[in-house]
């Protein structure tokens, strides 16, 4: 499980665990900015978490009706962040690319060890990361 913000830099990594659970630490409900009603946080995921109060996924393709339509489309737009990290990720370490013989928690150390350098290229070197992201802001 990864979150990333908005410049591909993760600020969560959880690699190997088994079932995701709260242990995250969602923070307490806080006002948006100019606004006095306290808004909770929320993980974007998809079908591979169970829904919780804290996680939001998308709606069952079968049923969909406009409106929940246009909510799983914006639900997926922001879920893309954290793909392209792990994607950019994949790219500039392609270890990842094949399969591991290595013992679990060497692999564990290895995706966490290649998160923090990724971390570090994105700070040291902005412009290395092309917007990959291109949309009409109308959609």
């Amino acid at each position: 499980m990864a979150v990333a913000d908005a410049t591909y830099k993760f600020l969560y990594v959880d690699v190997g665990a088994e079932g995701e659970e709260n242990r995250v630490g969602v923070p307490h409900p806080e006002p948006l900015p100019n606004d006095d009603h306290p808004v909770p946080y929320h993980f974007v995921g998809d079908d591979t978490f169970a829904l919780r109060t804290w996680m939001m996924k998308s709606f069952s393709h079968r049923s969909q009706v406009l409106r929940e339509h246009i909510y799983s489309y914006r639900l997926s737009r922001a879920r893309r962040v954290v793909e392209y990290a792990l994607g950019i990720l994949c790219q500039r370490f392609r270890y990842f690319l094949t399969t591991k013989y290595q013992h679990p928690d060497t692999i564990n150390l290895i995706a966490m060890c290649a998160c923090v350098l990724h971390n570090l290229i994105v700070i040291r070197y902005p412009h290395e990361i092309s917007e990959v992201d291109r949309e009409d802001p109308n959609t």
